[in-house]
Formats: structure tokens, C-alpha cells, sequence
């Protein structure tokens, strides 16, 4: 089987020698030449162009070749040069009609000519590499009439000039345009970029660098960035429509530079109307504008991203810091959503869901969250306020939402274990006072909770919500087992583990007779079914409900346990002293100021009345019983006058039992750390114990010193003899 190579066709001339007549020759190309003549004049319907071909092939076959080629060279340039002088003649507008007419008419006749010399053009141009007959033709109009010195230069300002005009807003001639380009284009692409393209980007850089001028001038930074954006959408309609496609990325280039980007850093911090103002008057448009058109810039987006960080964090700081917006730590927090809730809705409208703009803004938040040392307490509080009376008018999924809002911002915190402190504080007055709105939510925020810091961080509150379950179920084996006087008290106990609850230990006060002998009763029920357990009572956080009489009025009063305390001594006495209750009761000082506070000096609640009569509480007050008191209501609930957020004590207390907490955390990663590594530096010891409680706090260095010095002490560390910056483990 053959397996050369298929040959493509090719025509070659006769092998043999054929001798050439120099007066046949004259002949032929008479009857040539008159052919192009009527050609270019239109009259070519009456030519026989088979009879043509047969000539021209005569020609090349008798090796006339080179000869007809310079022949036909200047046979066209004569043409070339006559419509040249017609083009030149034409004036105003009429330039550009007569160009493109002439440009029709050279076409046409090339492709005609190109017909009748095909022989001539497949052999003798192809093996003596001359250019063929039709881009002889177009080089020809290239340099005679494009290039010529009274075309070249009127061609590129008339072209210039319609853009000019269409630029500013008359109408024009896009067809003659598009014509006129494309005969550019079809002359090849250099002709087309070095003739229009280059000097077209060059006028245009210097037209859009004064209006951007005269535009930053007289508009604000919302209005400019219209004008820039319809600009560049003209332009890339323009291209479109009568250039080469290859010429948008250039022209939109040029308008990005000279409107955009050598303006930047004054259209974005423009005083009143820049990036700030649109953030502030929550301006989507105008960002979603600013966002798209300085993507196009080099540094565009890290330009906002700085300035939109630098923004959040200095109205932040701002917040945070202002005496009077912390006064209501729910209000505060409020806020602090309200601004979340604001630029996670501007990310997500005008920068497109940008990660890097979200991140941004995480780190804004977290910053200036932090300012406060009081955010952790704070955000505690909000919990709290919204688990204890809900949110108005929300469902559950509404109070899910606002759970999961506070939860960004608890990730901020980089205190977290401070929130947990105040968490758990608040979390036990919910549980033990009955005053959660729903037990479903308490349990998703604590999945919320274990699902960003783990098992440890919950697991103690978890077990408060195990201590309720079984004190229901071991009140209820209680009163199945008492028997007797169904006419004493009733009591309801929560047993609560220690170590789990946030109870601190209290001097227990003297409880009334009737409390007491229930009491009893129950202690010896639990601790004759619990071996090697004891039991210390809370009074500080029970409540009671007792039935009282105001001249015939009978009412239910809903209590704390140490209100109880001091309104059961009214059954014996009509008048006291501070001092006769504060022995009869045993009730410390300042719980028991604020006690007699909330019974005497609420109105609408004063089932006391103290003389003499004040808003505070004094050690010489008297109190007696109110027997005007009135309401409206048969049950009323009597609460304790208590401050929301903590007092500097109480504040400076949290603050040193949370540093207490933090101790046994420190060294723990210590010994970690340096069971793995053997040896260790000490700047290595500080960044990796850093890195790993991060996520619940971050140790001061000083401490962390510190705790290196209590395990060299106790011998789980040692100094190297040597370099006393390096420690080595001791197993």
C-alpha cells in the first residue's frame, strides 16, 4: 500500500521553452489595460472576462510574468492617484463620503482584476513571492491616497473630530464611521493602530483628563461617579459600534486611568458626599457604583477596604467609649447589632458579598468591641434580657435570629471566658427565679455556646440544667413521702451542685419558724436517701409567695426569700426598727438596705412605709406596715432594688476570680507545650501558649512569666544551666 504523503494541487507552468514576442506582448496588455480602465469607469459588463483570463494566462505562459506584474503595478498606482486628487478635492463633509465611495470602487475593481490575473497570481506571484494581485492593491491605497500628505492628516482629525462631537452628545454619520474604520482595519492592523488607534487613546486621554477636571470640580463624588460610569459605557458602545473589539480594553483603560484612578484617594475621602458620607446615609447605590467602577483600578478595592475599616473602627471607638451610650448595656449591645446589621446589609448590596470586605469588617468589630473590658458583661446582659422577657413581638425563630447575631459579635470577644463568668451568673437568676421565656431557646444558645468553644466551655452549664431536672423529680418523692399537717408551708428546693452553679458562699439568714420546720423536714429526707452529702441553704436566691391582708384587702405577694424574712416579722409587730430587723433577720447590710428599699420607697409596691420618709435607706429609720397599701391586682410581685450591671466591687471581684480561673488554664498549656517540646524558649512558650487559648482569652505575657515561675518552683519546669531563657521539661 502507498503510504506517501497526498500532494495538494498546485498549477505550474509548461516545462518547455517557449519563445517570448515583445510585440505580442504590447498587444495583450493594450487589451489589459483598457479592461481596468473600464473597469474602474463601470463599465465592465460588456468585457469577456474568459477572454481576458486566456491573456493573462498567454502572458505568463510565455514568460511575461515580471512584466505584467510592473505593468499592472503602475497601471493601478495612475489609477490610484487620480481618485487620490478627487478625494482631496472633496471638501467639508463630503470628504469621508468621497473616500468611502472611491474605497468601494478600488474593492470592487481589485476583485475583478485579481479574477482575470488568477493564472498569474497562483504561479508566477507564488514562485517569485511578489504580493498578490489583491493586497497589491490595498498596500497601493495605503500608501497613494491613506498615507497621502493632504489625506493622511485630514482623515485622523475628521475621524477625531465626529468622536469629539459624539462625545458631546450631537449625532453622527456611525455608518460612514464604521466604513471608514473597517477599510482602516482591512488595510491591516498596524494601519488601523499607528493611523487611528494610538492617536485615538492619546486624545482621548488628554479629552477625559480635563472634563474628570472640570467634573471633580463642581460635583460631589456620588455624581462623578455617574458621569464616569456612563462614560465608560458610551465608550464601550462606540467600540461596538464602529472600531475594532481588540479597542475597548484600550479605551476603557484610558477613561479607568484619567477619571478614575488619578482621582482615587480625592473622590473617596471627599469631605460630605465621599465613601464615608455613603456609608454613613447608608448610600447602596452610590457604593455599589463606587465598588464595581474601582475594581478597575489597581489598589481600588484595598483603597475602600482601608478606609471603610479605618470608619467602623473610629464610630466604634467612638461608641464604646461614650459614657452615656454604655449606661444601658442592652441598648449598647442594640447598637452594636444595629451596626453589624448596617454594613453586613452594605457587603452584601453594594460589595457584592465581598469576602475580603467581610473580613475587613471583622476585624473593625473586633477591635473597637474590645476597647471595652466591659463588652463581655454586656453582651451577657443582652442575653439575658432577651431570654428573660423575649423579644417583642418576635417568635421563635426571631429570637433564634437575634441569638445568632449576638453570637458574631461573641466571637469578637477576646475575653470569652469573662462572657462565660457573667453567662452563668445570669443564666443561674434566669433558672432559679422561673423567668426564662423558653427553655428551647436557653438550650440552643447553649448549643450556639458549645458549638464555638467546645464540650468544656458548656459543660457546667449543662449541668445546671441537669440539677433542675432532678430537684423537680426529688420534690415530687418529698411531698409522696411527708405526712402530717397539710396546713404548714409548702417549699420547692433546687439542689444545686457545687461548682456548677455561680454561688458563693453566704451566711444563711433566720429564716421564719414555719420555713424552718419544713426545712428541716426536707433535710432529713434528702440526706437520708443521699449518703455523704450536705447541704448549705441559699437564701440569698430564693423567692417565696405569701398571702397578706391591707384594711380587708386580701393580696399574694410574689417575694425574694429575704423579703419574706422581714415582712413575717409584721405578723408580730406593727412597728421596727433597721436595727430590730437586721437582728431579728440576720440579713447582710447592703442585701438588706436594698431589700427594705424595694418593700418601703416603690410605688405602687410600698407594702411598708418608713418615717421618716426618703428615697434611701438609713440605720435610723423606722418601718411599719402599711395597711393603706392598695392595688389593682390581687397577685403582686415585689422585686429587689438591684443595679443591672455590676457595682466597681462587684466588677473588680468578677474581674480577679476570672484572673484566678485563667492561672490553672495558663499552666496547663505550659506543661503541654513543654511535654511535647522537651525544651522550649522562652518567646516560643509565650506565642504557643497565646495560640492556644486564644480562643478563650488572651494571656497577658506577665502572667504567663509568672506561671513558668510557679512550675520551675514546683519542679515541673527547670532553667537551662547555660542559656537562662530556654526552660526544659522535667518528667
Amino acid at each position: 500500500m502507498n503510504s506517501q504523503k497526498k500532494r495538494s494541487p498546485k498549477i505550474e507552468p509548461f516545462r518547455h521553452r517557449v519563445d517570448a514576442d515583445p510585440k505580442s506582448f504590447d498587444k495583450s496588455w493594450k487589451k489589459l489595460e483598457d479592461a481596468i480602465r473600464e473597469i474602474y469607469n463601470h463599465n465592465a459588463s460588456g468585457l469577456s472576462f474568459e477572454e481576458l483570463y486566456r491573456t493573462a494566462y498567454n502572458l505568463v505562459l510565455h514568460k511575461h510574468g515580471l512584466k505584467l506584474y510592473d505593468k499592472l503595478t503602475e497601471n493601478l498606482k495612475g489609477h490610484l492617484k487620480e481618485m487620490c486628487r478627487s478625494i482631496e478635492d472633496a471638501q467639508g463633509s463630503l470628504f469621508l463620503e468621497e473616500l468611502q465611495r472611491r474605497w468601494a470602487d478600488h474593492n470592487k475593481a481589485l476583485q475583478m482584476i485579481r479574477d482575470i490575473l488568477m493564472y498569474m497570481d497562483r504561479t508566477f506571484i507564488t514562485t517569485n513571492k511578489k504580493t498578490p494581485v489583491f493586497d497589491l492593491g490595498l498596500e497601493l491605497w495605503r500608501d497613494i491616497v491613506v498615507r497621502a500628505p493632504k489625506i493622511h492628516g485630514r482623515l485622523l482629525d475628521t475621524l477625531l473630530e465626529l468622536i469629539h462631537r459624539e462625545r458631546m452628545g450631537e449625532m453622527i454619520n456611525r455608518g460612514l464611521m464604521r466604513s471608514t474604520t473597517k477599510m482602516l482595519m482591512d488595510l491591516g492592523s498596524s494601519v488601523y493602530h499607528d493611523d487611528f488607534e494610538k492617536p485615538f487613546l492619546e486624545v482621548s486621554a488628554s479629552f477625559y483628563s480635563g472634563e474628570s477636571q472640570q467634573f471633580i470640580e463642581c460635583c460631589d463624588c456620588g455624581e462623578y461617579l455617574k458621569k464616569a460610569e456612563r462614560r465608560l459605557a458610551e465608550e464601550l458602545e462606540r467600540v461596538s459600534q464602529y472600531m475594532d473589539a481588540k479597542t475597548a480594553d484600550k479605551i476603557t483603560s484610558v477613561v479607568d486611568t484619567e477619571m478614575l484612578a488619578n482621582h482615587m484617594q480625592r473622590l473617596i475621602l471627599m469631605e460630605n458626599s465621599g465613601l464615608v458620607n455613603m456609608l454613613v446615609d447608608d448610600k447602596h447605590e452610590d457604593l455599589s457604583r463606587m465598588y464595581n467602577l474601582f475594581k478597575r483600578v489597581p489598589d481600588g478595592h484595598s483603597t475602600i477596604r482601608s478606609v471603610m475599616a479605618s470608619h467602623v473602627k473610629e464610630s466604634g471607638k467612638a461608641l464604646v467609649s461614650d459614657p452615656e451610650k454604655i449606661k444601658d448595656p442592652v441598648e449598647f449591645v442594640q447598637r452594636l447589632l444595629n451596626e453589624k446589621d448596617k454594613y453586613d446589609e452594605i457587603i452584601s448590596i453594594s460589595f457584592s458579598n465581598d469576602k475580603a470586605f467581610q473580613n475587613a469588617l471583622n476585624s473593625s468589630f473586633e477591635n473597637f468591641i474590645n476597647l471595652n473590658n466591659r463588652s463581655p458583661e454586656f453582651i451577657s446582659l443582652f442575653v439575658d434580657d432577651k431570654l428573660r422577657k423575649g423579644v417583642k413581638g418576635a417568635n421563635e425563630e426571631d429570637v433564634e435570629t437575634v441569638l445568632d447575631k449576638v453570637m458574631m459579635l461573641f466571637r469578637y470577644l477576646q475575653e470569652k471566658d469573662v462572657f462565660e463568668k457573667y453567662y452563668k451568673q445570669h443564666l443561674a437568676k434566669r433558672l432559679l427565679s422561673g423567668k426564662t421565656t423558653s427553655d428551647e431557646a436557653e438550650r440552643s444558645m447553649l448549643v450556639k455556646l458549645k458549638t464555638e468553644c467546645g464540650y468544656q466551655f458548656t459543660s457546667k452549664l449543662e449541668g445546671m440544667f441537669n440539677d433542675l431536672k432532678t430537684s423537680h423529680d426529688t420534690m415530687q418523692s418529698f411531698y409522696a413521702n411527708l405526712s402530717g399537717d397539710t396546713d404548714s408551708p409548702t417549699i420547692s428546693v433546687q439542689i444545686l451542685t457545687t461548682g456548677s452553679w455561680p454561688t458563693q458562699p453566704c451566711t444563711p439568714c433566720k429564716l421564719p419558724p414555719e420555713i424552718v420546720d419544713i426545712s428541716e423536714k426536707f433535710r432529713a429526707f434528702y440526706l437520708g436517701t443521699h449518703n455523704g452529702r450536705r447541704l448549705t441553704w441559699q437564701t440569698n436566691m430564693g423567692n417565696a409567695d405569701i398571702k397578706a391582708t391591707f384594711g380587708g384587702r386580701r393580696h399574694e405577694l410574689n417575694v425574694s426569700t429575704y423579703q419574706m424574712c422581714v415582712l413575717m416579722l409584721f405578723n408580730s409587730a406593727d412597728g421596727l426598727t433597721y436595727g430590730d430587723i437586721e437582728q431579728a433577720t440576720g440579713i447582710p447590710h447592703a442585701d438588706l438596705k436594698r431589700c427594705l428599699q424595694s418593700l418601703a420607697c416603690v410605688k405602687g409596691k410600698n407594702v411598708l412605709r418608713k418615717e421618716p420618709m426618703s428615697k434611701d435607706i438609713s440605720e435610723d429609720d423606722t418601718f411599719y406596715y402599711n395597711d393603706k397599701f392598695t392595688s389593682k391586682l390581687v397577685k403582686v410581685k415585689i422585686g429587689t432594688v438591684v443595679a443591672q450591671k455590676e457595682t466597681e466591687p462587684e466588677k473588680l471581684e468578677t474581674r480577679q476570680r476570672v484572673e484566678e480561673d485563667r492561672k490553672p488554664q495558663i499552666e496547663a498549656a505550659i506543661v503541654r507545650i513543654m511535654k511535647s517540646r522537651r525544651v522550649l524558649d522562652h518567646n516560643s512558650i509565650i506565642t504557643e501558649v497565646t495560640k492556644q487559648l486564644q480562643s478563650r482569652f488572651l494571656p497577658n505575657p506577665v502572667v504567663i512569666k509568672k506561671r513558668i515561675e510557679s512550675l520551675i518552683e514546683r519542679e515541673f519546669l527547670e532553667r537551662d544551666k547555660v542559656d537562662r531563657k530556654m526552660y526544659r521539661y522535667l518528667a
